[in-house]
């Protein structure tokens, strides 16, 4: 027999269908896009208004393409509200979701619901536990399946961990070193200014170094890597959910967290303490130059002052922070990679919450570390 032959994409069509007991559904079926629209949109708009009057059920499972202007035309059919009966595939129910969320924060400020605050913070509440589970599951997932690799470590995917150490590291150091200068330039002036007024200039290399070095340092680096290299893991991820290359992984049984996440983990994990190391240094530099304009301090005596004025622990904690930011931030940037759905709307919300959250996260771990190690490494003297 010979194999059949693939669906073909129909035109957007509206089927009244009643059943036994005489109750109706208003079933939707083909293509509502805005290529299968162009000529037929204020047809389908009548008939859509038509059947809305009558009050039936609604069946949109069978709906083989979506996009905005499909989903918009049977917003305002309904009324701008969702029917009672109401049934989706879960590849188009991010669309009315977005109609739907204002239209409720409306209704409930219409009402006068006393609760909807509550409601709103705990609907978010439970979002955010949920995405905090899918991060711990998926770390779970990458301990166990990276096992695997202690037995044969020659079959792990190391040209992969290269890959992404260029793309990740190398390709970053023009972009680090040139915020890291001026932030070094600019932290230097801010502060000279003030030091200048009680004559405590040579704590200028105290004030720069535990700064940058501990804090600077670390955070602006892991927020650069988390905007530039975190969105590209959640997009590249996310199109391959798109064009379902991953569902062709798990058909041929490659494991998506030893190809695709475990090699990631790593190359952030090495590449962001060495970006911290380079800006670090590089915003020193800067430093240095605009204390020597300012204060008429050195290079030379900026630079033999400064393992003096800062520990060497300081710089340890910056390091061991850019390991910890490293894999929160592929953690966080594959969770938000791996759960985009087959559209492009979503992979565009995807990507953008996969950026806010990773440094969100990179924020709220910091400020943990700082309150922890807050006695480590602090010269009083």
């Amino acid at each position: 027999m010979s194999p059949a032959a693939p669906a073909i994409v129909q035109y957007p069509e509206v089927n009244e269908i009643r059943g036994a007991d005489g109750g109706g559904t208003v079933e939707l079926s083909g293509a509502w896009d805005i290529r299968a629209l162009e000529s037929r949109a204020k047809i389908m708009q009548a008939r859509l208004r038509e059947v809305a009057r009558s009050g039936l059920r609604w069946d949109l499972s069978r709906i083989q393409r979506l996009d905005h202007i499909g989903a918009l035309l049977i917003w305002q059919a309904w009324g701008k509200r969702r029917p009672t009966h109401l049934t989706l595939a879960p590849s188009i129910e991010i669309f009315f979701d977005k109609f739907d969320a204002p239209h409720s924060r409306e209704e409930a400020a219409k009402t006068g619901d006393k609760l909807a605050l509550f409601r709103v913070v705990g609907t978010r509440v439970l979002h955010t536990v949920d995405h905090a589970a899918g991060i711990v599951q998926l770390l779970g997932q990458v301990l166990i399946d990276s096992m695997a690799l202690l037995r044969h470590p020659l079959r792990g995917p190391w040209r992969e961990v290269s890959a992404s150490l260029y793309r990740i590291g190398g390709q970053a150091l023009g972009i680090t070193a040139l915020v890291g200068f001026l932030i070094g330039i600019v932290l230097s002036y801010l502060s000279s200014e003030q030091l200048k007024a009680v004559g405590a200039n040579t704590l200028i290399v105290n004030i720069l170094g535990i700064g940058i070095i501990r804090e600077l340092g670390p955070v602006i680096t892991a927020v650069l890597v988390a905007g530039r290299s975190g969105s590209s893991i959640t997009a590249q991820l996310g199109v391959m959910r798109v064009t379902e290359e991953l569902d062709a992984l798990s058909v041929m049984g490659i494991a998506h967290t030893v190809r695709l996440i475990l090699p990631k983990i790593i190359a952030l994990a090495i590449a962001l303490p060495l970006l911290i190391l380079w800006t670090s240094a590089i915003a020193l530099f800067g430093g240095s130059i605009a204390a020597s304009h300012e204060l008429g301090i050195s290079m030379h005596s900026f630079l033999t002052s400064l393992p003096l004025a800062v520990p060497a622990v300081n710089l340890w904690l910056g390091v061991g922070k850019g390991v910890l930011f490293g894999v929160l931030i592929a953690l966080t940037a594959c969770h938000f990679g791996m759960r985009v759905q087959p559209n492009t709307e979503s992979l565009g919300v995807g990507t953008t919450n996969s950026v806010v959250t990773s440094i969100t996260v990179v924020i709220i771990a910091d400020a943990i570390l700082a309150v922890l190690f807050a006695d480590v490494g602090i010269n009083l003297l």
